[in-house]
């Protein structure tokens, strides 16, 4: 069994706390109650991008005079953000090490593991190439994310496993940088997630990857000790891990622990 699966299993066995935890936090202040007028920051990874922005809109529309502003990017770069004590309210990572970044300095409260994903090739329609596997890499223009950041560190862990030393052209800051390389033809293939895979439509061929569902990426979600707003956070986690938030990312593709 590979280290990444080991990590991620023990996340999701953690999981099983998410009700007990979000039941204490949420004593910390009645939710509802009539129109408020507070703004909410999440900052989250990349890949959460369309399901964190549907996910917002209904948070709004349930929550009268609340606005959810969202950053996102590289979880790595969130996170160090976060610790550095950067203004936001929720951190939501696409990986156990970028949110060990934040939570080595205090900067988080009890994460939960609320989603996982896992990776995927993703070549222009019809895979002119002919990448099939991870071994046809070696013959294509292909692209992965960066090694600091979580889509790079399962890309590495995953190609390592296979055996497979095909060097990329370029390494990305995040997985939507690295599916843009081959929406816009600058790549014949990339290593990205399957929600970003679904997110492109027509415009990718995706390809799945043997193996890959045994590295699959822990999606983790905390309010952050300098939130403006502590119950608002603890709303926000609560109605992601909740059976509304369940059903967008499932439709985006990813799974629930």
């Amino acid at each position: 069994m590979t280290g990444a699966r080991r990590r991620t299993q023990r996340l999701v066995a953690a999981t099983i706390l998410v009700p007990a935890a979000a039941v204490v936090l949420a004593g910390c202040g009645a939710v509802g109650g009539g129109a408020r007028d507070d703004t909410l920051q999440v900052l989250a990874a990349a890949s959460l991008t369309d399901a964190f922005t549907e996910l917002g809109e209904r948070f709004e529309a349930e929550h009268d005079g609340v606005e959810v502003q969202f950053s996102f990017g590289s979880s790595t770069d969130l996170a160090e953000q976060a610790a550095d004590g950067a203004p936001g309210d929720v951190l939501a990572t696409a990986d156990e090490a970028a949110m060990e970044i934040a939570g080595a300095a205090g900067a988080v409260v009890d994460p939960v593991v609320f989603a996982t994903n896992t990776l995927v090739i993703v070549t222009p329609p019809g895979n002119p190439a002919a990448v099939r596997s991870l071994g046809d890499l070696a013959g294509a223009t292909w692209v992965r994310c960066a090694d600091e950041v979580p889509c790079g560190r399962a890309a590495r862990a995953l190609l390592d496993d296979a055996g497979v030393g095909a060097r990329p052209a370029s390494l990305e800051e995040d997985a939507r940088a690295t599916l843009d390389k081959v929406v816009s033809g600058e790549a014949e293939a990339a290593l990205v997630y399957a929600t970003d895979a679904a997110s492109a439509g027509d415009a990718v061929t995706a390809v799945e990857v043997p193996g890959a569902d045994g590295e699959r990426n822990a999606y983790l979600m905390a309010p952050l000790a300098q939130a403006g707003d502590a119950e608002l956070a603890v709303e926000w986690a609560d109605f992601v891990t909740g059976p509304e938030g369940g059903s967008v990312l499932t439709a985006a593709g990813f799974s629930r622990p």
